[in-house]
Formats: structure tokens, sequence, C-alpha cells
């Protein structure tokens, strides 16, 4: 079964209760979307909510007889606004008809791999203009079974900006070194190293946690999973309407994006309140922007 089906409240499925919600969702589905795979098969998603944005979709094709086969399913957890307006490039998965998203955001400091979760749009959408179609971002969300809540840090005007350049410089000028920029490049170099003997100098007299606000980083060997650390801006509590189970579902601000993560009540170690922190592994998914 997959690893994240607790995420969204599935903790203690049995197989055989698992194959039971799959062919309701097969006979049943709350959303269906159909369209030609990159194998020019008839291609289907079908979905449905056990809680507000969250819930299982199952995908495969329709043999010529119109009998569905399905490849494989998983679980999601929709996001609420867009997170990233950057590039977005697609790249399918080698072992089966899935794809990922992969985007150069200059506010994380690394490539951003997530889970495409409406491929059937983009499928659909590609084989309509019978082109790349346009990205215009991404919505973004996360799936955690593994997290605490930490109280927040008081920010000192001093220790706000570690560096000599704000957030938005810093950007502009990884963009710049990106394009080649020597002078970039040079700044860049010269601010890590002056950020590098703050840091050694604070962290012998204060808790790493302290110095470290917000932290987004490549978590064990999938690619489209993280270990975070962000600000809780608002939060709501929900409920899987087979299971009963509870969820939190946090809207975060890591490392100046924003995107929502869910996570069982009962895998969270405190509790949620907005200013304070979330700190967990997630495995990241997304809905792109098309235009």
């Amino acid at each position: 079964m997959h690893k994240f089906l607790e995420a969204v409240g599935f903790s203690e499925l049995k197989k055989k209760d698992l194959e039971i919600i799959i062919k309701d969702i097969i006979d049943y589905p709350q959303m269906m979307r159909v369209t030609k795979d990159s194998d020019g098969n008839e291609f289907a998603e079908l979905s449905k909510e056990f809680a507000p944005n969250i819930g299982i979709t199952v995908r495969g094709t329709y043999d010529e007889e119109d009998v569905f086969h399905m490849e494989y399913y998983y679980p999601y957890f929709y996001g609420t606004e867009v997170t990233t307006r950057e590039e977005i490039e697609i790249q399918k998965h080698a072992e089966k008809e899935s794809y990922a998203g992969v985007c150069d955001d200059t506010h994380l400091g690394v490539t951003l791999i997530f889970y495409l979760q409406n491929l059937a749009d983009y499928l659909s959408e590609n084989n309509r203009a019978n082109r790349a179609t346009w990205l215009n971002g991404a919505i973004l969300s996360g799936l955690s079974i593994e997290g605490k809540i930490l109280l927040p840090v008081e920010q000192r005007e001093d220790n706000r900006h570690p560096g000599k350049y704000t957030g938005a410089e810093r950007s502009q000028l990884i963009a710049k070194a990106k394009d080649g920029d020597e002078s970039a490049i040079e700044s860049l170099t010269a601010e890590d190293m002056d950020i590098y003997n703050i840091l050694s100098r604070r962290i012998l007299h204060e808790d790493i946690l302290t110095i470290v606000n917000s932290y987004f980083m490549p978590y064990g060997i999938e690619s489209d999973q993280y270990s975070i650390l962000g600000d809780i801006l608002d939060y709501t509590l929900e409920i899987n309407k087979i299971t009963n189970e509870r969820i939190y579902c946090m809207k975060l601000l890591c490392n100046d994006i924003i995107f929502d993560v869910c996570i069982p009540e009962k895998k969270l170690l405190g509790e949620p309140e907005i200013g304070r922190r979330f700190k967990g592994n997630i495995w990241m998914q997304g809905s792109i922007c098309m235009l």
C-alpha cells in the first residue's frame, strides 16, 4: 500500500479494505478526467474526496470494450493558492504514466521537484494544442506522516538579515549568476562566507532552531520528498469521513514561498497555532497552472 495513505487519514487500512475503496472510486468517481496518454491510449483519472481537498486518485486506461484497467493510485491533497510563478518543466517518470514538475525557484536555493496532480489536464492541453503547453506556475502541497510544532523565534533587527542582501536582492543575484554574471557569483560567494562566519559564532551559545528560522531541503532518496521548517500562517482540522481520523491542514511560509501541508493529528507532536512553526518531512505534490 502507498506509504502516504496515512497522511490522508487511512493509517489502519487493510489491503482488502483498500481494494473496496479503489473499486468504489472506479465505479462511482466523484471527479473523472479522460484524455490520451503519451502512447495514444485512452487514459483516465478517477478521484474521490474523503475530506476537503483530500482524497485518492486512481489512474489507468480504458480498453476497446470500455473496460477500465487500473495502473496505479495515489493519495492527494490539493493546495489552496499559487506557490510559484517560476518556469515549470514537466518530465515523465520512466516506469509508468506519471509525471513530475521541476522548478528552479530562487527563494528555495534547491531545484524543486513535485509529483504532478492534474496530469490529465496537462495531457489534454498538450493533445489539443499539439505543442508544449505554456505553464504559468504551480499550486503546491505536501503530505506528511512525521512532524512537530515549534515555538516561534523573536527576530531581533540585527539578526533578521545576517547577510548584506535582502531576500529579494539575493534572488536577483542568483538569477544573474545562473546567466553567468561573474560579478553576481562573486557577490554571492562573499556573502555566503560572511554568513558562515556569523553563524559559526552564534552557534557557540545559541540553539540551532533559534538561528535557523526556516529551511527547505531534500530528504531521503526520493527526488520529491523534503525536510522543511516553516511558519504557520493558517490551519484547519479536517476529518476523513470513512475512518473518522483527524487531519491538520496547515498553510506554511517556508523560505519565502507559501504552500499547504496535511498531516494526521496523531502523527503531529504539539498543537498548531498561527505564528508557530511546523518542522517535518513531506511528499511534495502540485497542480500546474496552464495558459
